[in-house]
């Protein structure tokens, strides 16, 4: 069999930063080029960063997308590297917006050498669940390229392609040896397993590898955790990139020979058209070890979403600092040490802000956090305004406890304004579910880095990396004490999270099923759970709607967030059952 040494750049790009992007596919071409590489492949829109959203529908940045590709061929050839094929990612138009006529704005990939575009290769499958809104953009694709190239027919395919299975089929029809797939697919629990559950059953079903490329980095409340690999067609890893790091991966990888004559090939599928670039088989003259990346824990891989997903926000935004409110509790604890991981202690900023309710323990277990991370931390009593505030207006119960907890957000967004902090909402996934939070008050802040975490899991996740310290032999982050203490707001005497909510194991238990998996109250009674705490939870989570509204982005690592992946009215009369 010939072998085609394949360089797959796991990059992290920035959505509308075409110039930014386009150095990146540069410095993976020069790279590969020394590699000996015989073909480069960079992520689904590697050029414009993804997802676009609505920019697609700019005629502007279709334009500046389809100008930079071309600009870019010429730079790679300009660079030294304009032999070497390379497969980019980016935006095209091939007709009006909106025609139904099968023209319109693609999500395509274009295959570039000796400064020139040989084929642009439009998307078929277009996902429209989950997260994904690809028919509200772009129009799919139905003629299928390959390449050939040292004597290999290499198809390309971008992302759903692989789930959808169509141009795989037309593929192991037209005889290829070799499929590409590029993708920009973000990460959520579980998904990587099965990504390389599909990839085997297309790498089986074509009978050649399947080179899975996946893009890395966070955008907005998506992130993309990477993982590239090369399965063969008997479902062996060829090798494998690392998740949450951006990585050139270069594999020598044995292909099946192309066996028919240079002419397309005709499906009832898809149509093919053929590209000849090389008919000899590549020279390798000393072969190259696979390399395979280590395998990631369920609690190492979720903190490594959630970190570099608050990394890149901050970072691709602009922010030079975060501060947050260290309240003492076990949310803003964790969120603290995620930032300090992020983005390094010297650009995190606490406050805590006690008032008359708040123990003596929570300040000294916010400020031993704060000590044992490094980070610049400061105490701003908030019992004298919200003092000035009861002598204008007078209110009790819960007006009272909202009062301090809006005090205390009016605190932390004057310090943003006068220092460029990002703020960080410390809420988690189940809080946001019923509502326990404060509008305007806790859950103010420009990031929630922790929105999608459970409680059950925030706990897990604490735990986990005091672990990881002291296997390090490092100072364990979090306090014993603010794990172990039962969750209080201290917003009024004695109080705690259960007078309000039940267990959070049960909690989280009946979120799973409402919230994710979109059971019904009955559905959830006969699993177990008493139907009166079944009743009320799900009033509660329909209810707060209109706060989750409002709420800040949070990094997503469930099948089921709020925001993209949970779209339901505020108003809303329907109770299911």
């Amino acid at each position: 069999m010939p072998t085609l040494r394949i360089a797959l750049a796991q990059d992290n790009p920035i959505v509308g930063d075409l110039d930014h992007n386009a150095d990146l596919i540069r410095r993976a071409a020069s790279a590969a080029t020394v590699a000996g590489a015989h073909l480069l492949a960079t992520g689904e829109q590697s050029l414009t960063g993804y997802p676009v959203e609505d920019l697609a529908l700019r005629h502007s940045f279709v334009e500046a997308s389809r100008d930079r590709l071309v600009r870019l061929a010429e730079e790679i050839a300009a660079d030294g590297n304009g032999s070497l094929p390379v497969a980019v990612g980016y935006l095209d138009a091939d007709g009006p917006v909106g025609s139904t006529t099968g023209h319109g704005i693609r999500n395509a990939l274009a295959l570039l050498q000796d400064g020139k575009v040989l084929f642009r290769y439009y998307k078929h499958h277009l996902p429209n669940y989950g997260v994904f809104d690809e028919d509200r953009w772009f129009v799919a694709g139905h003629e299928l390229h390959l390449a050939r190239i040292g004597g290999v027919d290499v198809a390309f395919t971008v992302c759903e392609d692989v789930w959808g299975g169509v141009p795989f089929t037309v593929a192991e029809e037209a005889g290829a040896g070799l499929v590409i797939n590029i993708n920009a697919s973000p990460y959520e629990q579980g998904k990587h397993e099965r990504r390389l559950a599909v990839v085997k059953e297309r790498a089986a079903g074509v009978g050649a590898p399947v080179a899975y490329l996946n893009t890395v980095g966070g955008q907005d409340d998506l992130v993309f955790d990477g993982g590239s690999m090369i399965v063969a067609a008997d479902g062996s890893i060829i090798s494998s990139a690392r998740r949450f790091a951006s990585e050139l991966l270069v594999t020598d990888v044995e292909c099946p020979a192309a066996s028919r004559a240079i002419a397309n090939h005709s499906s009832s599928l898809m149509s093919t058209s053929l590209h000849v670039l090389s008919e000899e088989p590549a020279a390798i003259e000393t072969r190259i070890e696979p390399t395979f990346a280590p395998e990631l824990g369920r609690h190492e891989e979720v903190w490594e979403a959630l970190r570099l997903g608050l990394a890149d926000y901050v970072n691709k935004n602009g922010f030079p600092s975060v501060l947050l409110g260290l309240s003492g509790g076990i949310d803003s604890a964790v969120t603290a040490v995620l930032a300090r991981d992020a983005i390094g202690a010297d650009r995190v900023h606490t406050v805590a802000n006690p008032s008359q309710y708040s123990s003596q323990h929570s300040l000294d277990d916010a400020a031993d956090l704060a000590e044992r991370c490094g980070l610049h931390h400061v105490v701003e009593p908030i019992q004298p305004i919200v003092d000035a505030y009861l002598a204008e207006i007078a209110v009790s119960g819960l007006a009272l406890e909202n009062l301090q907890a809006r005090v205390r957000g009016v605190i932390w967004m004057s310090l943003s304004n006068q220092h460029g902090h990002l703020v960080l909402a410390a809420g988690n996934k189940s809080e946001y579910a019923v509502g326990y939070s404060t509008l305007y008050g806790d859950s103010c802040g420009g990031f929630a880095p922790i929105k999608d975490v459970l409680k059950t899991l925030v706990y897990e996740l604490a735990n986990w990396r005091n672990e990881k310290a002291r296997s390090l032999g490092e100072t364990e982050p979090i306090p014993e004490n603010i794990i172990m203490k039962p969750p209080s707001a201290e917003l009024r005497p004695d109080q705690l999270d259960s007078d309000s909510l039940p267990d959070y194991a049960v909690l989280d238990g009946i979120l799973v099923g409402y919230v994710d998996g979109d059971a019904g109250r009955e559905d959830l009674v006969e699993q177990g759970y008493p139907a009166d705490v079944v009743e009320r939870i799900a009033g509660l989570v329909d209810r707060a709607e209109y706060k989750r509204r409002q709420s800040a982005p949070g990094t997503k690592i469930t099948v089921k967030s709020f925001g993209r992946d949970r779209r339901l009215p505020i108003t809303n009369h329907f109770r299911g059952k």
